[in-house]
């Protein structure tokens, strides 16, 4: 069998800067990671509350003590602007703080009988071990809000990363495994082949990536019976109405589209004005969007950086043909693979805009008459992970607002941020399975077992 091919990742702002290079694991090895991961994870779960609690608050105060040479790595390697990669190190450690404290939390119940003596007992169990398949754009935080939730249920994690955060993985994988158990917790670098392969071998699955290969992993997972989750794409909406705060509106609204260079599943793809308010927003977002500090990712005044690849870089050059640019920002000199955040508008029907994730800092300008018809338009497209309304009028807002079909709503806010302690998911084809972050993810890595107690026969 020959050797899996080797891993390279580039830096995004000097693509001449190779971050790492090793070979990927393999799917024999990623199948043997499983099963040593298996081994292990009886003694884990029976360590006890106390000794995972322990655990994964070292891991917390771990992450903590190395945070700028994890956001130098982050910003080194997936091209995080700086300052954006400091707070995703602090969401981070924050994650594993507060997924510490659940292992005391009541892990079932006690039931009365229908008639008669006894007990009905419910009590939640982990799965075994965890396949987590994470995509780049998180380096840290998605790979910790899949495996800190795990851990703390009792089960082992075996982690699959994407190949662009390699080394950012790695870094991670090797802070977690000092607080716990020797085979607990596994990285496995590779590709397609190693996703495969633990697909095929684990007792559950979380997966965050592109829709076409989530729905692969559903399949794959469905066909085995284990429980799978998925998070996928979004095009997300921004609904703007006239009585909002424009300026303020326009500056969440640019921050969401170009951002991270747009590399984010909630990040604002289509922002729909409603009826007075498209001539202000229009003039408000190109102030916004031609303001926005675009360059090198290590500088803290960065907030729009590099896209994390060439191709990535002619995705958004194909989505900017046949349609009309409204504003856009600048694209720096540098050596990187940058692009300029872009507002556009007068999309035809058929434009990719309007139903297929860029993954890039542009969005199109969208007109509705009011806020039924933006309503309808936010919900046309085959995604419903969030949408964003800015308005002053919270009444007409919240009645309005039970026709959305997402699975988030942010109200004078950005599409972006996310808050780790509550349920986290879409609808549609953006999101498969249980939600994740918060309880929800306790309950998706445990099943429910039910207990019949009844009292034994009495001697004579």
């Amino acid at each position: 069998m020959p050797a899996p091919a080797p891993l390279v990742s580039r830096n995004p702002a000097d693509p001449s800067d190779i971050v790492a290079e090793l070979p990927a694991a393999g799917a024999p090895a990623t199948a043997d990671a499983v099963e040593r991961a298996r081994a292990a994870q009886p003694g884990w779960l029976l360590a006890g509350a106390a000794a995972r609690s322990a655990a994964l608050a070292s891991v917390a105060t771990a992450i903590e003590a190395a945070a700028e040479e994890l956001a130098a790595l982050a910003v080194r390697e997936v091209g995080k602007p700086l300052t954006e990669a400091r707070a995703e190190v602090a969401r981070t450690a924050a994650i594993w703080h507060y997924y510490a404290q659940t292992p005391y939390e009541s892990v079932g119940a006690v039931h009365e009988t229908a008639g008669g003596p006894g007990l009905l007992l419910t009590r939640r169990r982990p799965h075994g071990v965890a396949g987590l398949i994470t995509p780049w754009n998180f380096p840290y935080a998605i790979p910790s809000w899949k495996a800190a939730p795990a851990l703390a249920a009792g089960n082992a994690v075996v982690l699959k990363p994407a190949p662009e955060a390699t080394a950012c993985a790695a870094r991670l994988a090797e802070i977690v495994r000092r607080a716990l158990p020797e085979e607990v917790l596994t990285m496995v670098p590779g590709g397609a082949a190693e996703g495969r392969a633990l697909l095929a071998a684990a007792d559950a699955v979380s997966f965050t990536g592109s829709t076409a290969v989530g729905a692969a992993a559903v399949r794959a997972a469905t066909a085995r019976g284990i429980p799978v989750q998925a998070e996928m794409g979004g095009l997300n909406a921004a609904i703007v109405l006239p009585d909002a705060d424009i300026e303020r509106a326009a500056g969440h609204i640019a921050a969401a589209i170009a951002g991270y260079a747009g590399q984010k599943c909630t990040a604002t793809s289509r922002v729909i004005a409603v009826g007075a308010a498209g001539e202000p927003l229009r003039e408000a977002l190109a102030a916004a969007l031609g303001a926005l500090p675009v360059g090198d990712p290590a500088d803290a005044a960065t907030v729009c950086g590099p896209l994390i690849s060439e191709r990535a870089r002619d995705r958004y050059g194909e989505a900017r043909q046949g349609v009309r640019v409204a504003a856009a920002g600048r694209t720096p000199q540098l050596p990187g693979w940058y692009a300029a955040p872009t507002l556009v508008e007068q999309p035809p029907p058929d434009h990719q805009l309007l139903y297929e994730e860029v993954f890039a800092p542009i969005a199109v300008l969208l007109p509705a008459k009011d806020l039924a018809e933006a309503v309808r338009i936010t919900n046309s497209v085959p995604y419903g992970l969030v949408t964003s309304v800015h308005t002053a009028d919270l009444d007409l807002v919240l009645h309005g607002l039970d026709h959305l079909d997402t699975g988030m709503v942010r109200i004078n806010a950005p599409s972006t941020g996310v808050d780790f302690h509550l349920p986290f998911g879409g609808t549609k084809t953006s999101s498969h399975g249980p939600r994740e972050q918060g309880r929800a993810a306790l309950e998706f890595y445990t099943l429910t077992r039910t207990y019949t107690l009844s009292p034994a026969a009495s001697g004579t």
